[in-house]
C-alpha cells in the first residue's frame, strides 16, 4: 500500500529563501518536526534535526536560512547545509547531511510523503 500524501501548507506561503514551515512527524519512533523551504523555485523538506548534534535547526520558528538565503543553518553550532540536497557545506557537520523528506507541490498545495523512518503523528 502506498503511503498517503499529507498536506503541509499552501504553496504561496513559501517564499524563495524565506521562512520555512514546520510540521509534526514521528521520526525513528520519537516525536519530532520536519520543515519545508523554497529554494531555487523548488520545495525541499527535511527532518528538523542537525547532523552534528540531533537538535532542531531553526533559531526562531521557521527561520532555517542563513542571512544570505543560500544555506540552511543550525542555530546552535552554525552547521551549514545546501538546501537542494541537505549536504553539509561547512561547520561541525563534516560529511553529514540532513534527512530528506519527500515533498511535492500540486494545485497550489505542498504535501509530504511518509517513509519507513519519518511517519505522520497520527498513523
Amino acid at each position: 500500500m502506498d503511503n498517503p500524501s499529507i498536506p503541509i501548507c499552501e504553496s504561496s506561503v513559501l517564499e524563495e529563501g524565506g521562512k520555512g514551515i514546520r510540521f509534526p512527524v514521528i521520526a525513528g519512533g520519537g516525536a519530532g518536526t520536519g520543515f519545508v523551504v523554497r529554494y531555487d523555485s523548488r520545495v525541499y523538506a527535511y527532518l528538523n534535526r542537525c547532523a552534528h548534534v540531533p537538535i532542531e535547526l531553526d533559531w526562531n520558528e521557521g527561520e532555517f536560512f542563513d542571512s544570505g538565503g543560500l544555506y540552511l543553518m543550525c542555530s546552535t553550532h552554525g552547521a551549514l547545509y545546501t538546501p537542494e540536497d541537505g549536504r553539509c557545506a561547512g561547520g561541525p557537520c563534516r560529511g553529514g547531511r540532513l534527512r530528506a523528506i519527500t515533498v511535492y507541490e500540486r494545485n497550489g498545495q505542498v504535501y509530504w510523503e511518509p517513509d519507513d523512518y519519518v511517519k505522520p503523528t497520527t498513523a
